[in-house]
């Protein structure tokens, strides 16, 4: 647009240039006043001197400086094909040019050497639109030869969004030593640690005799305490090369203790695997399933809350609908074991056992529990499932509890506790198994605090009149065992080191049969039944969060629906990466 001053008009002719560019272009081709050919070999393109320096730092040094070529007829470009010289002349006189699969490399290695550098970020572009898993890697060799950091880092991003893939392609093979520690110690890496080890042997694999040297410095990168102990125990524990090497030795002696030993890590081990953040591929998701819809019959529903999106979503349902079941997350699976199942019209105690993949988003029938019960509770601790109490086929209040070895799949009876109790809260802190009041058979409130020492496979009980919780759930926060609630607004903090209680902020309502679980440093309590101000029940779709630092809930809206007697958990996963486009 044109633009008026007190002193006269401004004139912008905004076609002037393109349209002066293809006055040269006509002249080029019609070697009218053309005082250089560019050659390929011994293929030459006619050009002008003018405009080759006005186009680039290269051409401008070339024939504007003492150069021999700035006077020579005819000047040889070595490393560019006759095709390509082709291309670059014609950007260069029409500021156009069609990018292809076929040309993109001749024409961004041409670009680099002749300084053309928005078309080298044109080129690099649309290899970036072309990145997969399979090929990612081998652009990252691309890149660093052209020294182009946009498609290095894009590329970068792929292998790591994307490493199980990756791992399975043939180049990740060919990597140096430097390069793969380089990939397996990135804290972006998405994959299962499952997936980092194997990804390791491979490489080691491929050329043994020169790699094994590498072997303790890779190995290290694998974040050992978030591998399944199941793949532990049975695939890395007793792996001759790592047995070979005396310091993944000391490694894999410091990650058994701290797996499998009730007692975790010693003062002596030189470098705690705890200390080792997970990934920041893995993520923590609020799980609720089960339990009972707008006061209907007992859903299937398998709801997933992401945090960080603030939206639920829908999973798989339950195999079947349970009555009471209890529900525990253990290794990045969800047990739902035992309830009350509808079977031929007939509602059966069930010893059932259904396990939850959040990666396949799938249910599979589990190793069925020595006890069928109902309104038990259930907790995990290293790699056990403690099943406690609940009422069994009789109608019968059990005190029997059973445990699950999630390495040897099989369940085993321990130690029943010293009073049989329904609906106690229930937590591990500290090798022992902590269940807090609860009611008996006449649903009166118990007013015990019933301890299981792990180790020794012993229970002791104290008596207290803090506790009169019923239906209510218990977390670990902190060092504390917090104690969520039960037909009661309170919440306690228990300190097992002092034995003491510390009474917290109050929920917003006298709330039981609700759901508890921490996710970072902060408590989430969702749906439940709520006594209102003239004593009636309310089914809930509350979800608040309490915060331990500053003593306060906060609303984080509400459910998708009314929801009671379910379960309310955290499960840590990797979201789920669609096939790449």
């Amino acid at each position: 647009m044109d633009e008026a001053s007190p002193d006269g008009l401004l004139f912008k002719d905004h076609d002037f240039s393109s349209d002066l560019l293809r006055q040269l272009n006509g002249f080029r081709q019609n070697r009218v006043l053309t005082d250089v050919s560019l050659c390929a070999g011994a293929w030459e393109v006619p050009c002008h001197r003018n405009v080759l320096a006005s186009s680039s730092p290269y051409f401008k040094a070339m024939f504007c400086s003492n150069f021999r070529e700035s006077s020579e007829a005819k000047v040889q470009l070595k490393g560019i094909d006759a095709a390509t010289l082709d291309q670059i002349v014609l950007y260069v006189y029409t500021g156009e040019l069609h990018i292809a699969a076929e040309n993109v490399l001749p024409l961004m290695e041409a670009a680099s050497m002749l300084q053309y550098p928005k078309l080298f970020e044109a080129c690099s572009s649309h290899l970036q639109g072309q990145l997969t898993p399979s090929n990612c890697l081998g652009m990252i060799r691309l890149s660093e030869i052209l020294s182009c950091k946009t498609l290095k880092n894009k590329a970068r991003a792929v292998a790591l969004k994307y490493f199980p893939e990756v791992a399975a392609s043939a180049d990740l093979k060919d990597l140096c030593p430097l390069e793969l520690r380089d990939y397996l110690g990135d804290d972006g890496l998405c994959g299962e640690e499952e997936k980092v080890f194997d990804a390791l042997m491979v490489w080691i694999r491929h050329d043994l005799q020169d790699r094994k040297q590498y072997l303790q410095e890779l190995f290290e990168q694998v974040r050992l305490q978030y591998i399944h102990p199941a793949f532990f125990y049975h695939f890395i524990a007793n792996d001759a090369l790592l047995q070979a090497s005396p310091a993944c030795q000391t490694l894999l002696e410091t990650a058994k203790r701290q797996m499998f030993s009730w007692y975790g890590t010693s003062a002596l081990d030189p470098k705690p695997l705890c200390h080792v953040p997970p990934r920041n591929a893995y993520q923590d998701f609020l799980i609720l399933l089960g339990g009972r819809k707008d006061n209907q019959q007992t859903t299937r529903d398998v709801l997933l809350y992401d945090g960080q999106t603030g939206q639920w979503q829908s999973l798989a349902k339950l195999p079947t609908r349970l009555y009471k079941a209890s529900a525990v997350a253990l290794h990045r699976s969800v047990y739902v074991l035992g309830g009350m199942a509808a079977s031929a019209g007939k509602s059966l105690v069930s010893h059932d056992v259904y396990i939850f993949s959040l990666k396949l988003n799938q249910w599979r029938l589990g190793e069925p529990m020595l006890v069928a019960r109902y309104s038990h509770r259930s907790t995990a601790h290293k790699n056990f499932i403690f099943s406690i109490g609940g009422i069994g086929e009789r109608q019968e209040v059990l005190g029997s509890m059973e445990r699950y070895d999630s390495i040897c799949n099989v369940w085993e009876s321990v130690a029943g506790m010293p009073v049989g109790v329904l609906h106690p809260a229930v937590a591990v802190k500290d090798q022992r198994l902590y269940l807090f009041g609860g009611e008996d058979i006449m649903q009166n409130p118990v007013r015990l605090i019933q301890v299981y020492h792990i180790s020794r496979n012993m229970w002791f009980k104290m008596e207290t009149r803090m506790i009169k919780n019923v239906c209510a759930p218990a977390v670990l926060l902190g060092e504390r065992i917090v104690i969520v609630g039960g037909y009661t607004r309170r919440i306690l903090a228990y300190d097992p080191q002092s034995n003491k209680f510390v009474k917290c902020a109050d929920m917003r309502d006298r709330r039981m049969h609700h759901g508890a679980t921490v996710i970072g440093n902060k408590l989430y309590v969702t749906g439940g039944r709520r006594l209102t101000v003239d004593c009636s029940i309310e089914d809930s779709d509350s979800f608040d969060c309490y915060d331990p630092e500053s003593d306060t809930w906060t609303s984080q809206g509400q459910l998708p629906h009314k929801l009671f007697d379910h379960a309310c958990l955290t499960l840590q996963g990797i979201p789920h990466t669609s096939t790449f486009p």
